[in-house]
């Protein structure tokens, strides 16, 4: 099997992933949880205890990124008022997407990244973050049902599961019926 630096956003993500890596493309991942874009520490290590669940699950080595809001922050400067899913976001995927070249370069890795799982994310836009990057993988993690097999992993192995992507904008952007419900990725 070869190996992989996989970005991981949150565990929930991470689960089909995972399982498509391993299965399909005969890959064990190394997970790489980078999330500084998450509006505090408080949120930073409630989704990686899930991400550690995961990768003692199955068995995976798992690096993990300081956490640097701060300078998330800064690399989204002017965009804060952007509505999720706008221009901010591509601006949160080329933060995330560069420190794991980092660590992929570091390790000599191709690295790619679970954030195509979710429905929410549109692929191509990910994909054109990562083409900045040498040895990125671009792996459409929603195709072959990898949303429902992550959530149905999610399910399996108790993950908490955030109804926001993670920074306070798009926690603002949550609906309000939508701020405690702790069932979507």
């Amino acid at each position: 099997m070869s190996g992989l630096l996989l970005h991981i956003c949150c565990a929930p993500c991470g689960g089909g992933c995972v399982a498509r890596l391993k299965e399909e493309e005969d890959t064990v991942p190394v997970l790489y949880y980078s999330n500084s874009n998450l509006c505090s520490r408080e949120e930073f290590d409630r989704r990686l205890d899930s991400v550690r669940i995961l990768a003692r699950a199955r068995d995976l080595r798992l690096e993990v990124d300081p956490y640097d809001h701060d300078g998330w922050l800064r690399a989204v400067a002017g965009l804060e008022n952007e509505p999720e899913r706008g221009a901010r976001c591509d601006r949160c995927f080329a933060w995330s997407l560069a420190r794991t070249a980092e660590k992929a370069q570091a390790l000599d890795m191709d690295f790619s990244t679970t954030l195509t799982v979710s429905p929410l994310k549109q692929s191509p836009r990910i994909f054109a973050a990562g083409r900045r990057f040498a040895r990125f993988r671009e792996i459409d993690f929603k195709k072959k049902d990898g949303y429902r097999r992550s959530c149905a992993i999610a399910s399996e192995l108790g993950f908490y599961r955030q109804n926001f992507c993670g920074c306070e904008f798009s926690r603002r952007d949550v609906p309000a019926g939508h701020r405690e419900k702790k069932e979507e990725i």
